[in-house]
């Protein structure tokens, strides 16, 4: 039986998780970047979640497995379910409290533009947001699994420690992405927008040695988006994006042009 944390409430209770698994590099670099800063409880998926954007598991039973992996930390657990999941459990089963800030990722590869809406990673930081949590989605624009995380651990530390010290308006919830370039050659930071992109997929048909048909998603991310203020713009240079997101997808403009234009009486 799992049992509730004894947190200490005169420390900042961060929570970690991620889409990339709780046995990836990327997590390990976020705890290590962070743990001193408060008590760290790391709640994850236990297997790669990638792609799965704000999915729950609602036909399958999660699991929760402790594991022995970080050092300096509270408490650490394997989800058997999606990024989201992990949020859900770890506030409702593990956490005495709400925790302090809750910070998602490193993810390996970025998650800039139009790929927030199918990240994991982001998806479980909204989460959280959703549930009032202070939140940081990271992401690392490099995928390969020995990844250099240093870059991104000093990003996470500057970051984390003013999210902390100055919470921003609800929801308080940032998509940071991180460019591929080590500590001396990163130019700053840049409070950017989400650039306008959108990949362009078609999926390939193949035949499988029985002969039967399959189809294999591929496809390129391409940029419609000019703009030096962006975040796409912000990672060619050598910045890292730092973009303020919400969860309101409610279309402002178009509602005052159904109420002006369309004829519903």
């Amino acid at each position: 039986m799992i049992h509730k944390i004894k947190s200490d409430p005169n420390k900042p209770l961060i929570l970690i998780t991620n889409d990339d698994s709780i046995y990836s590099k990327g997590i390990r670099s976020l705890v290590d970047a962070v743990k001193d800063l408060g008590q760290v409880v790391v709640v994850a998926p236990s297997l790669p979640q990638s792609g799965m954007g704000h999915a729950v598991t609602l036909k399958d039973p999660i699991r929760l497995t402790p594991i022995v992996r970080f050092d300096g930390v509270l408490a650490s657990y394997a989800c058997s379910g999606t990024p989201v999941d992990s949020v859900k459990i770890a506030r409702d089963i593990i956490l005495d409290r709400k925790p302090d800030i809750c910070l998602s990722g490193i993810n390996h590869g970025s998650n800039s533009s139009i790929n927030i809406i199918y990240s994991g990673t982001m998806s479980a930081a909204v989460e959280a947001a959703i549930e009032e949590i202070p939140s940081i989605g990271f992401s690392l624009c490099d995928h390969d699994l020995d990844a250099d995380f240093e870059t991104a651990k000093q990003v996470v530390r500057k970051l984390t420690i003013q999210m902390l010290a100055h919470p921003l308006n609800k929801p308080s919830l940032l998509n940071v992405n991180i460019p591929k370039v080590k500590p001396e050659n990163l130019k700053g930071y840049r409070i950017c927008r989400q650039a306008v992109a959108k990949w362009e997929e078609e999926f390939e048909e193949r035949i499988d040695p029985r002969g039967g048909n399959y189809y294999w998603l591929t496809g390129k991310f391409v940029s419609y988006d000019d703009g030096h203020d962006t975040d796409e713009w912000a990672l060619a240079n050598d910045f890292v994006s730092v973009v303020p997101i919400q969860f309101d997808l409610t279309n402002y403009h178009n509602i005052n042009y159904i109420h002006n234009n369309w004829e519903l009486n």
